[in-house]
């Protein structure tokens, strides 16, 4: 079984500020707009990076064309300049419960943990390591903002990364309705959990909604069981 962990909002919260002011300024750096005041109209919640800076970068003028023909560059510059913003213990944006539910599932046969987050790659690596969670997932497949702008790509490319594992052995798990919506995309199941900006109620398109890590537990141990 391989779970696919969105990292913002499901493994940690609050710890997005220096990613926004990195991914801003990148921007600036490369196209030489000011997306001071475009962000704030942009739900980011659930979106990939590239996604995020495409939009802004509309919403300022900037042509398609030259977007894409600049994409690389504004990656480049939000990796380099995060990696000498982010704060170097972000230990406390851990949701919750969640060191004690990883090293729970990593002990469990038959499963595997990954990634599938909306994070360029250094940017989802790096803010595991300095939050201290990082040891789970150093050699952890996945799919990044990095990879595609479109999120619904990404469960296929995690899923092929991890040795084309099948469908119906692969779970995301997240904390937006993007999340469940890339998953449906993939045809595969979705858990999602309230520790984010959503209610339940909002992802009652899940296969199921956990409020906690502790109740994620719960909901992941009866499917590995009735899997085994």
């Amino acid at each position: 079984m391989l779970l696919l962990f969105d990292i913002d909002g499901t493994l940690l919260t609050g710890a997005t500020r220096a990613h926004s002011e990195a991914l801003d300024r990148a921007i600036r750096e490369v196209h030489r707009v000011d997306p001071a005041g475009i962000r704030t109209q942009i739900a980011p919640a659930g979106r990939t990076d590239g996604e995020i800076a495409r939009l802004i970068l509309l919403d300022l003028g900037v042509s398609a064309r030259r977007i894409d023909e600049l994409t690389g560059d504004v990656q480049e510059a939000c990796c380099r300049i995060y990696a000498q913003i982010c704060p170097p213990d972000l230990s406390d944006h851990v949701v919750t419960g969640m060191p004690d539910l990883l090293a729970w599932l990593i002990a469990r046969d038959g499963v595997r943990l990954g990634l599938l987050t909306g994070n360029y790659e250094p940017i989802g690596r790096l803010k595991l390591r300095r939050a201290g969670i990082g040891k789970w997932f150093a050699s952890a497949p996945g799919a990044f903002g990095s990879d595609s702008e479109d999120r619904a790509a990404l469960p296929a490319i995690a899923r092929r990364r991890a040795g084309h594992v099948p469908r119906e052995a692969t779970i995301v798990i997240g904390d937006t309705p993007r999340d469940i919506a890339c998953a449906r995309a993939d045809g595969v199941r979705c858990v999602a959990v309230t520790t984010g900006q959503y209610g339940a109620d909002e992802l009652s398109g899940a296969d199921a909604v956990a409020r906690d890590a502790t109740e994620l537990r719960d909901v992941l141990e009866a499917i590995h069981s009735s899997a085994s």
